[in-house]
């Protein structure tokens, strides 16, 4: 059951004992609508009721009545332990004394996630653990609250609270200091952890401009080495053409061009063909 749910289900419950108030003229009759209202299951929030003209009118009433004014008010915003040290109060029921206990329990754990099972026993004035455990399992079930019980540690672990107890007279002021201040830490917070995301941004941006230069630095160097591997290449294929191409070697071991030699030997069989080439020989032998 939500919250919000819990909080209508305790104003239905109280809302027959406020259309009863109108009636309760006498003080006796309001008085008996204030234990009737307080013991009645269900009915946790009092406030619309303690604020009806029949209800105020104890204010002034006889000191037999005049208590059963501060009862409902104590039941409204206080704990056991205001009933405990107030004098001259009613006797409480059973059903009244486990209802106030019950929402001493939810203003104890509105203020506490974890409460000891010693502070608990003391501040509701238990005789046992056992009465103890019974009545936190009874606000779980109620609604009131939601915790675990730690048998081992004795200690009572309460992760929420419902919002079922009304607000003393006068405390909005101090409510509104106490929202102020913790608005005031959730501002504080929001900037520290603003300001951790915009160092983390510029370490990531330095991060990454080092990345990048790195990379550029790399690539560099590898497209040098690559163009030192391509020179090589092309000088190895320019020497092996050289080679192959009908070069010849000269008396002096020099590398010649075919055309070169060509030309050298068409001189010199130009010179041997004058003379003792086929030709001149004919003629001496025609001649002679």
């Amino acid at each position: 059951m939500t919250t919000d749910l819990i909080q209508l289900k305790a104003l239905n419950a109280l809302e027959q004992y406020v259309l009863l108030s109108k009636s309760a003229t006498s003080p006796r009759a309001a008085a008996d609508l204030i234990v009737q209202a307080t013991s009645a299951p269900n009915t946790y929030v009092f406030a619309e009721l303690l604020q009806t003209p029949n209800i105020q009118s104890l204010r002034t009433a006889s000191a037999e009545y005049a208590p059963f004014l501060t009862l409902l008010e104590i039941f409204s915003w206080g704990t056991w332990s205001d009933y405990d040290s107030t004098l001259n109060l009613p006797q409480l029921s059973e059903p009244q004394s486990l209802k106030l206990r019950q929402l001493s329990l939810l203003s104890l754990s509105s203020s506490h996630a974890t409460l000891t099972y010693t502070h608990l026993l003391s501040a509701l004035d238990l005789p046992n653990t056992r009465a103890l455990e019974d009545l936190v399992i009874s606000s779980i079930y109620a609604g009131l609250i939601t915790a675990k019980l730690d048998t081992l540690e004795k200690r009572v672990e309460v992760s929420s609270v419902a919002p079922l107890r009304d607000l003393k007279p006068n405390s909005v002021p101090q409510l509104v200091a106490i929202l102020e201040d913790w608005n005031g830490r959730c501002v504080s917070v929001l900037s520290e952890i603003e300001g951790q995301i915009r160092d983390v941004r510029v370490r990531a941006a330095q991060r990454k401009r080092r990345e990048a230069e790195h990379q550029a630095v790399f690539e560099k160097a590898a497209a040098e080495e690559n163009l030192k591997d391509r020179g090589k290449a092309v000088g190895k294929r320019g020497m092996g053409d050289t080679e192959t191409s009908g070069g010849t070697t000269g008396e002096n071991g020099e590398v010649m061009e075919v055309d070169e030699v060509i030309g050298r030997g068409g001189q010199r069989n130009a010179k041997r063909g004058g003379k003792f080439g086929p030709l001149g020989g004919l003629g001496k032998r025609l001649g002679g």
